[in-house]
Order: C-alpha cells, then structure tokens, then sequence
C-alpha cells in the first residue's frame, strides 16, 4: 500500500495540515485511508474527532512503543503526520517504509535552515537518495502579494528537490480544520482559489499514491499490499481473530489512544521491512555419502617390493 509521511523538523509548519488534507482527497477519491498520527501532540487525531461521520471516512491510528494496533482490515492507502524534531533513528525508520515524504515548509530563513538541515540528513539514507523514497516541498502559509513562493522554489530547486506549489495563507483553512473539514469537503465554489492551488500538487502525488496498473493484471485483480504496518500477533478493535499481523509494538492497554513520546527502537518502525512476504528459504538437495568399507588392519597398502618376505 502507499505510504506517505509529512515530514520537517520545524513545529509548526503545517504537517498536520498537510497530511489531513491528503488524507481527505484519497477519501474523496473513494480509497480506505488511514490517517497515522505519530505526532505526540496527536493534532490528527483531533481533528478526527471533529469530523462528521457523513463525511468519506478516514481511519484513525495512534500508538507508541509500549501498544500494539495494525492497520484496520481493508486500508489501501497510509497518510503519516510525523512529530517536529524528528531525526537520526526516528527519521530513519519513517523512511525505511515510506515510498513518498513531503515536507512542508514556511518562507523564512529558520523555517528554511531547518528544512535544509531535515534534507541534508535525509540524503544520506539509501531510499531517498536511491530515489526509492521519493521527496517532494510544498510551500506553507504563503502571502500571495509577496514573492515568497518565487523564494521557496528557488531554494527548493538549489536543493534538487521537485517544488510541487504553494499554499496560501487563509483562514479558510483555520476555520475547516476546526470543524474536523478540509478545502476538499467544501463546496467548490467557495474555495476555488485553494482547489486551483492544490491542483499540481494532487498531479504530483497522484501516480505515488495510484500507481498505473500493469495490462496483464486485469480489471479484476487487486494487488496485494507491498508491506503491512501491523504488529505481529496484534488484535486491535478493527481486527478480526485469526487475521495476520506483522509487528510487535508491545503489550496493548485499554486505551487505544495513548500520547506518543518517541518511536523507540523495538517499535511499530523498527521492522516494517521485515513484514514483507519472504521467499521460503531453498534448503540444499540431500546429496547421499557414499561410505568406503573399513580396511582391514592386518592389510595395509603396501607396495609388493617393500615388503619383506616371510621367511
């Protein structure tokens, strides 16, 4: 399944945002979405719980290393809002699952040396570098009289980095989350200006999150997902009994909702990778040992011309 994280270091920066957004535009689209919230202040989830139950459903998900949950049964699409701050182990083991990260960022110089710093750190790791995990910037609460946007694709492009638009500074966007919307869920008419804007970003992200189906794969076939975001043995509310799961996150609580501190090692990322289908192993053929008869003791090998004769 498509996994895609917001990433930046920088709180503040419109992560939350971002992700909630992406999230509601693959419901809209009619896909099982789920919309991750590793962030501790589990502004995600908050924004859940404003959102009306007649609206396209998006699946929630939160947990720390001390729970144990998977992904709900039929999700095909995974939205991660990720905390500020993150970095080395923690940023690793987003990137080791994630096929796509955009990273949200604000025209002013903190909000740039961060980001910078934040992508530095992540060309290092083979998946983005390798382009395996794809990254992408879009720029974050933008006053359209000023050449910000000009500012931020500018540096985007020294950086290498595909500028995929900017969002402006609204308070559309304040007034929607807060009754748990998005532009995508308000009539067209009255947030053009935003749709207009969303519109290269959607272009950009839309073959990472519906990947062209191969001719021979018929119309219908459904492709099993590329990895699982579930703990091994884990039952969680969404889970029937006897269904596969691939992580251990820890023992589960009541709650299902507790507050994130960190993704510690032995967490829900420390082995996604490993939740892939692994061939089973080829154990080599069963080649017979051919076992030589003992010699006897009383006749060694020894030339005829050595030996001595008897008498």
């Amino acid at each position: 399944m498509p996994v895609i994280a917001v990433v930046n270091r920088k709180g503040g920066s419109g992560k939350s945002t971002l992700a909630a957004h992406i999230a509601a535009w693959c419901a809209r689209n009619g896909s099982s979405v789920m919309l991750g919230d590793v962030d501790r202040q589990q502004s995600a989830r908050a924004w859940l719980k404003r959102r009306d139950a007649s609206l396209p459903a998006i699946a929630p998900w939160a947990v720390d290393q001390k729970n144990m949950l998977r992904v709900p049964t039929g999700i095909t699409h995974v939205v991660l809002d990720t905390p500020g701050g993150m970095h080395g182990f923690e940023l690793a083991r987003v990137v080791m699952f994630a096929d796509t990260i955009v990273m949200p960022v604000c025209n002013s110089i903190f909000d740039r040396e961060s980001a910078e710093a934040c992508h530095a750190e992540l060309m290092t790791m083979p998946r983005v570098a390798s382009g395996r995990c794809r990254l992408a910037v879009v720029g974050m609460r933008i006053d359209g009289r000023t050449n910000a946007a000009q500012t931020l694709e500018e540096w985007s492009e020294s950086l290498g980095v595909p500028f995929l638009g900017a969002l402006r500074e609204t308070q559309l966007y304040v007034r929607s989350l807060e009754r748990g919307l998005t532009i995508f869920d308000l009539q067209p008419q009255l947030a053009a200006a935003d749709l207009a804007q969303w519109a290269p970003i959607l272009q950009w992200l839309k073959p990472q999150l519906y990947p062209p189906q191969a001719a021979n794969d018929g119309a219908g076939v459904v492709r099993a997902p590329a990895r699982s975001l579930a703990p091994k043995g884990a039952v969680s509310p969404q889970t029937a009994p006897g269904e596969v799961v691939s992580r251990r996150l820890g023992s589960l609580p009541g709650s299902l909702m507790p507050a994130q501190e960190s993704l510690v090692q032995g967490g829900r990322m420390s082995t996604l990778s490993a939740s892939r289908t692994a061939p089973a192993p080829v154990r080599p053929p069963v080649v017979p040992t051919l076992v030589r008869p003992a010699r006897a003791v009383d006749s060694p090998l020894i030339p005829p011309f050595l030996k001595r004769s008897a008498g």
